[in-house]
C-alpha cells in the first residue's frame, strides 16, 4: 500500500474511534441514565470518569493527529518528507492520548463505580465497593466475574453495567487507536526515508 494511502486510511479510521470515546466519556457523566450526578452536588461521581480518559486522551489528543495524518494522505504541500516527519510527532501524540485513555478506562474497569452500596450488615453508604488493594488484585476476586454483587449498588440503578459497557468501549477504542498511531509512526518514518508516492 502506498504511504499516502496508508496515511489516509489511518486518519479516516481514527475519526469514528475518537467520536466513540468522546461520546462514551460524556455518557459516563450520567450514570444509570440519571442526570442526578450533574444536578446534585452531593452525588458522588466515579473518579475515573472525571479523569476524562475518553474525552481528552482517546478523544482530543487522538483527533488532532487524525486530522493531520488524513491531510498528508492527500496530494498537496503537506505530502512530502517534512510532512511525513511531522506525522511521526503527531502520531506519537496520538499514542500518548490512546495510552492515557487505555489506562484510565482500565482503572475504571478494575476499580468499579462509586455507588450507594448495600452492605451485608444492612448499612448503606456511598463508596467504591469493588476496589481491591493493588497487592490483592486478581481476576478471581474481581467484581467483573461476580454479577450477583452488582445488585448491591442500589443507587444509581444499573451503574455497574453502565460503567462496564462504556469503560470497555473506551478501552477497546484506545487499543485500536494505539495500534493505528503506532503504524502511522512507522509509515511516517518510511515516508521520511523513501519519500511519498504522489502521482505526478
Amino acid at each position: 500500500m502506498c504511504i499516502q494511502h496508508c496515511s489516509t486510511f489511518i486518519g479516516v479510521s481514527l475519526y469514528p474511534l475518537c467520536a466513540i470515546s468522546i461520546i462514551c466519556n460524556i455518557l459516563l457523566f450520567f450514570p444509570g441514565w440519571s442526570v442526578e450526578a450533574i444536578n446534585n452536588p452531593a452525588f458522588k461521581m466515579t473518579p475515573e470518569v472525571l479523569y476524562l480518559g475518553g474525552m481528552l486522551g482517546s478523544g482530543v489528543m487522538v483527533l488532532i493527529p487524525a486530522i493531520y495524518v488524513h491531510c498528508i494522505g492527500k496530494p498537496g504541500k503537506c505530502s512530502n518528507r517534512c510532512g511525513m516527519f511531522l506525522s511521526i510527532i503527531f502520531a506519537a501524540l496520538g499514542v500518548c492520548g490512546a495510552l492515557y485513555g487505555l489506562v484510565v478506562s482500565a482503572l475504571g474497569l478494575a476499580n468499579g463505580p462509586r455507588c450507594q452500596y448495600l452492605f451485608i450488615s444492612g448499612r448503606v453508604a456511598w463508596t467504591i465497593p469493588f476496589k481491591l488493594p493493588l497487592e490483592f488484585l486478581n481476576i478471581d476476586r474481581s467484581y467483573l466475574f461476580n454479577r450477583s454483587a452488582w445488585d448491591r449498588c442500589v443507587q444509581p440503578a444499573g451503574v455497574v453495567e453502565f460503567n462496564v459497557i462504556f469503560f470497555s468501549t473506551i478501552l477497546a477504542s484506545s487499543c485500536i487507536q494505539l495500534v493505528l498511531c503506532s503504524i502511522q509512526m512507522l509509515n511516517g518514518l518510511f515516508g521520511c526515508i523513501f519519500g511519498t508516492c504522489s502521482r505526478k
